[in-house]
């Protein structure tokens, strides 16, 4: 585990590391049942994970972003659904947190990091992928009503969720504009259609979700029409980047450590696999890549709580990096197991698979390179971190 993992952790992480490893046995068989049970994801709200950053007068942990990454890398590590779970719920009360109603945030933020009510983030449509741009569902306003019609795909969590954060297109007289909208999963006109067996996060109870007509309060609206996408949605897009990157860094740190201990104990032809110097320069590598995704996040996250205007951006080169390093050392790990890590049980397996997402969602990795080449381009030099501010160094509760 990295240096900041130290026996003088705050108690708010030594209860998320009691919790993980209470459930680390489990998480197989989540994935091939293909979902987290509900009573997990209630211990999961009952250990005051699904409001680890909320500010706590709306009853979450106020963790900051540094701490909420680090839960997010120890969840990441165990089962990336958990991490899953965490992190949607933290993108839509991000959302609401700055873009909300007084009165949406007063009843919508303590239901969100309590549990008691779960959300999706529905903006994925099959017709746009990365291009949000070019979504489709159509909002119509009725009087003090909207009508949403559209279908939203790869919702994490969608098949268990209460609430769902939809983005669609409000067409009026002057013109189309991009709007948020807050929809009860069981309003009239809602059809959720889980998705079974996919590549990876098999335990993140994904759907796909239609929306027909669904007559919507135009007090779930959250921000003013033109909000939507460039705000609402950013918000969340960017608070699910920052918890997935430090998944990604839990993915990394967890296949290193299932690498060595398995080239520490095979062997063959009466030589351990751990004594042949290939094998050493693959945990090498496999070190190096999952300790400078830790760096950069961790960087990222000194500048998120620093409230500093490049945050947004290095969050972005974080991401990448961690889910690059991610796939990186599943593979080399999965390779290092050979046929051992390819069996149903084979945690490494189920973290190759993971992986592979993760250098999909929340970002693409194509669409991140183009970005970050941008940003070179413009700027040429990374974001300094604020001055008198550590980046690493112990978590705190703020």
């Amino acid at each position: 585990m990295a240096e900041s993992m130290d026996p003088a952790r705050p108690a708010a992480l030594a209860a998320v590391v009691d919790f993980v490893e209470g459930v680390r046995g489990d998480a197989g068989a989540w994935d091939r049942a293909g979902a987290l049970p509900a009573e997990v994801v209630k211990a999961v709200a009952a250990a005051g994970l699904l409001g680890a950053d909320v500010p706590r007068g709306y009853g979450g942990a106020g963790l900051s972003a540094r701490s909420l990454g680090e839960v997010c890398a120890l969840l990441g590590g165990v089962c990336s659904a958990l991490r899953g779970l965490v992190t949607v719920q933290g993108m839509v009360a991000a959302a609401l947190l700055r873009w909300g109603t007084d009165e949406q945030r007063a009843v919508w933020l303590p239901a969100l990091a309590g549990g008691d009510r779960l959300a999706g983030f529905a903006a994925t449509e099959a017709g746009a992928g990365s291009d949000l741009g070019a979504l489709g569902a159509s909002v119509v306003r009725h009087g003090s009503e909207f009508g949403l019609t559209g279908r939203k795909v790869w919702v994490t969590f969608g098949e268990l969720a209460d609430v769902f954060l939809v983005i669609g297109r409000l067409d009026e007289g002057s013109g189309a504009r991009m709007v948020a909208l807050l929809v009860d999963a069981d309003r009239p006109g809602v059809a959720v259609e889980p998705v079974r067996d996919p590549l990876g996060m098999r335990a993140a109870r994904l759907a796909h979700v239609a929306f027909d007509d669904v007559r919507v309060p135009a007090g779930r609206l959250v921000a003013p029409p033109g909000f939507g996408l460039s705000h609402v949605a950013a918000t969340a897009i960017d608070h699910g980047r920052h918890t997935v990157a430090w998944g990604c860094v839990g993915i990394a740190e967890a296949c290193l450590a299932l690498a060595v201990e398995h080239a520490g104990r095979r062997t063959q032809g009466g030589v351990r696999l751990a004594d042949h110097e290939a094998v050493r320069a693959v945990l090498g590598r496999a070190r190096v890549a999952a300790s400078g995704a830790r760096l950069m996040c961790a960087h990222a996250a000194g500048l998120r709580d620093g409230r500093s205007p490049a945050a947004f951006a290095e969050t972005v080169v974080a991401k990448y990096a961690a889910a690059e390093a991610a796939a990186r050392v599943s593979q080399d790990a999965l390779q290092l197991h050979g046929s051992a890590g390819c069996g149903a049980d084979s945690a490494v397996g189920r973290h190759f698979r993971d992986a592979r997402i993760m250098r999909i969602i929340e970002g693409s990795r194509e669409v991140a390179e183009v970005r970050i080449g941008d940003l070179a381009l413009r700027h040429g030099q990374p974001a300094s971190r604020p001055a008198g501010r550590r980046v690493a160094g112990p978590l705190r509760r703020e």
